[in-house]
């Protein structure tokens, strides 16, 4: 038998255990899915927007794989230093695959990145998705929305498109979704009418899919507002024809949106191109008041130059969406240029050697690119590298289950049973709130459910 642990419940990590388990090179492989959280489906449960459900719904595939005989899911398991370092960790099993993301965010490394009401965009999507880490350090649940009137979002990509989108929601759209009940009071009691959504780039390089785009104009009461001379300064927005046909259908999009008389409707998003952002201004409470830019231009290689214009955005609240880095875990190797753990299709190198029964999948793997899909192949080629080293693994000889281990290390891993009382609570605390499934926000609280498996029918 080769047993395996795979470390993160994301697509990444699913998608290697569901490589592993169905496939016939190599009989009997078990699959250990471990997880930092008591909940499983990674940046699925935490990432995507509430109330884009279809993806959310990815949850039920990645359910089946999960529930296979052969696969047992562990969750609140740490892995690192103070935890369960990643030598012991190996030591417990014949093979573990790292499938840990890209946790951290991009900083914009300009002066007041660090004042009251700045944020990653990742810390409001965590805080409007329940996840239990968001807003540890926080002073009050409003803290993102009170007092903001207007909010700047810096990045033109999907979750740039998310959190707008968020921000400018009404109640009425997000009682459906499983938005934790606090959140979704504070969503809507709050005065934001107006977004400036702002790119470095013009609009043929933006990163954000035409569907995702394409529901900000769905937004009730809310105007798209796009500038047609800011659109003009791309060289590819007189004629898109030679570009890819997802980036040719976001310029119709924009122009279409350009050319639309406004509406004076009660809030506005305001799309922004060609515009850096060069510092973060304080009003006069201390409080993040706006944001000032950089005009820049094309440079005819695909990037951009500075042009010395300056514009300065208002916005009591700033969310930067630039992008994600990939967390170093002490006692794996790291590029720090990369923000990824070297590899050889997907076997860890150390030293440049590969280090037997050691694998990376997903964005600690690869970097920030792709979308979900683009974790299957990543992942298979990874399982593919173990497969092949197999026969050598499976000559060590291992000390019993796992999960003994783990907890006379001081583990108390959350398993399958204690993942469905999650389940039954969140669906039975939707209902006293008389809406869905509701999301419970806090450790404590996924704690007290989980323990409740007894009693989960």
């Amino acid at each position: 038998m080769l047993h395996v642990a795979v470390v993160g419940s994301g697509p990444s990590g699913v998608y290697a255990a569901q490589s592993l388990v169905q496939q016939d090179r190599v009989p009997d492989v078990r699959v250990d899915v471990l997880d930092r959280l008591p909940c499983p489906y990674g940046l699925v449960r935490y990432g995507v927007a509430p109330d884009h459900e279809k993806i959310k719904s990815l949850q039920n595939n990645l359910r089946t794989v999960l529930e296979h005989e052969r696969v047992r899911f562990l969750g609140a398991v740490e892995i690192g230093p103070g935890a369960l370092p990643p030598a012991r960790l190996l030591g417990l099993y014949h093979a573990v695959v790292y499938c840990v993301g890209a946790a951290a965010d991009r900083r914009l490394g300009v002066p007041g990145e660090d004042l009251p009401g700045s944020y990653s965009a990742t810390e409001f999507v965590s805080w409007y998705s329940a996840h239990p880490d968001a807003l540890a350090d926080a002073s009050a649940p409003d803290a993102f929305v009170r007092d903001v009137e207007s909010a700047v979002v810096i990045g033109v990509g999907n979750v740039a498109v998310d959190v707008a989108r968020m921000l400018l929601r009404g109640a009425a759209e997000l009682l459906p979704t499983d938005m934790p009940h606090a959140a979704l009071g504070v969503l809507a009691q709050s005065r934001v009418r107006e977004v400036s959504m702002v790119g470095r780039r013009g609009p043929s390089q933006a990163r954000f899919t035409t569907k995702e785009l394409r529901e900000l104009g769905a937004l009730p009461d809310t105007e798209v507002l796009v500038d047609p001379a800011e659109l003009a300064l791309d060289p590819a927005y007189a004629d898109p024809s030679g570009l890819p046909a997802a980036s040719r259908r976001n310029v119709e999009v924009l122009r279409g949106w350009a050319e639309r008389p406004a509406r004076g409707l009660p809030r506005r998003l305001r799309l922004r191109f060609f515009l850096r952002p060069v510092a973060l201004v304080a009003g006069a409470g201390g409080r993040v008041a706006g944001t000032r830019f950089e005009r820049t231009l094309p440079d005819g290689r695909g990037g951009v130059t500075a042009s010395g214009a300056y514009e300065d955005i208002p916005g009591q609240l700033v969310l930067r969406s630039v992008g994600y880095r990939g967390v170093p875990i002490e006692g794996l190797p790291f590029d720090p240029d990369r923000g990824t753990v070297p590899h050889a299709a997907g076997r860890v190198l150390r030293d440049g050697v590969p280090s037997p029964g050691e694998y990376v999948a997903g964005w600690i793997k690869r970097g920030p690119t792709g979308v979900i899909g683009t974790n299957r192949p990543c992942a298979k080629e990874t399982a593919q590298s173990l497969l092949d080293d197999a026969p050598a693994l499976v000559r060590r000889p291992l000390s019993g289950d796992p999960l003994t281990a783990l907890r006379a290390a001081g583990q108390e891993p959350v398993e399958w049973p204690g993942w469905l009382a999650i389940e039954h609570a969140e669906a039975a605390l939707g209902h006293s709130l008389g809406r869905g499934i509701v999301k419970i926000p806090d450790w404590a609280g996924l704690r007290t459910a989980a323990g409740g498996m007894r009693d989960t029918p």
